[in-house]
């Protein structure tokens, strides 16, 4: 949905303790605190046609989001770092509180025709979230510690210990996820996810989690909100060098990441990896295209609701 031109465009830089608002209608600025009473009371006194941008914060910004939106505003909330180089694009020199809430009521003023408002996620959508970044943190804690410890060897025992106890807690967080898919019906979803090869019940996980987030109109914009479109940068004769635009999840990225690994070494994908490995593809470069792949075939099974039939399957299957 498109931004109406009529919209009363407010932007709202949001700290721990103070919102920071900027009225682009008649360029003011004020001030409150970041408390529900607050929130609400100068809500109410907003027109029934106001629009609300907001730079996403960690959590600061949920609040005052999710009141907006129940009070019927279009709200839109930017990413920091979209913000930042839009920053740069109109040649702001400074960055106060007071300058990036101009920056957002500009922002949603200039370019809202091509953004899409703000609606809240299922309620599972959350905790599925938060469970696979704690245990994401999990993960890479326990990595680097190992690493640590691998020479330490006066305390091997204890630390050994020590690993045990976070590997019972990595158990203890899967059991949980399992639950909560349980709870939520997604059971289906997953295991229709898990029968691609490559893709464990982490990942099937990750992609169901962020398949329910939106309502993507096709693989290319499921695959832009995991992060794993490229940006591109060519001039004239010269073509710049391809990067991932990384905006989503990354765990789910690492995710991916981890099933393309076990995915090239499976008969029905270990010909599409060596094809691009063979075209002069970097290991790393072969992986994000496999992981792609995986991605993409993953978000046509839960966007038709079709059962996977494996590459091998298929060439098995008489033609026509």
């Amino acid at each position: 949905m498109a931004m109406q031109v009529s919209q009363f465009i407010i932007g709202v830089d949001v700290a721990k303790v103070e919102l920071v608002v900027h009225f682009e209608d008649r360029d003011e600025q004020s001030s409150l605190k970041n408390t529900k009473p607050e929130i609400k009371k100068w809500l109410g006194q907003q027109p029934a046609n106001t629009a609300i941008c907001v730079e996403a914060t960690n959590t600061y910004h949920l609040d005052l989001v999710e009141m907006a939106y129940e009070k019927g505003f279009a709200v839109y909330v930017v990413d920091g770092f979209q913000l930042s180089n839009y920053r740069k694009s109109v040649g702001g020199r400074v960055k106060t509180d007071a300058s990036d809430a101009y920056l957002l009521s500009r922002y949603l003023s200039r370019e809202g025709s091509g953004l899409r408002p703000w609606g809240p996620p299922p309620a599972v959508y959350g905790k599925l979230q938060s469970l696979l970044r704690r245990r994401a943190s999990l993960v890479s804690a326990r990595t680097a510690l190992t690493q640590s410890w691998s020479n330490e060897r006066s305390l091997e025992t204890v630390f050994k210990s020590f690993a045990k106890n976070m590997e019972k807690l990595d158990v203890l967080l899967q059991k949980k996820l399992k639950e909560l898919v349980r709870e939520a019906g997604l059971s289906e979803q997953v295991a229709r996810c898990q029968k691609i090869e490559g893709i464990g019940f982490l990942t099937a996980v990750g992609l169901v989690t962020a398949f329910i987030r939106g309502d993507f109109k096709n693989g290319d914009s499921f695959i832009a909100f995991l992060g794993m479109d490229l940006q591109i940068s060519d001039s004239g004769q010269k073509t710049g060098r391809r990067r991932l635009t990384k905006r989503g999840c990354s765990e789910i990225r690492r995710l991916l990441h981890n099933a393309a690994m076990s995915a090239s070494r499976s008969v029905a994908w270990k010909e599409v990896y060596a094809h691009h490995r063979s075209k002069g593809k970097a290991t790393t470069e072969a992986l994000v295209i496999l992981a792609r792949k995986l991605a993409r075939v993953a978000f046509a099974l839960l966007k038709s609701q079709g059962e996977y039939v494996t590459r091998t399957a298929k060439n098995a299957c008489p033609q026509p």
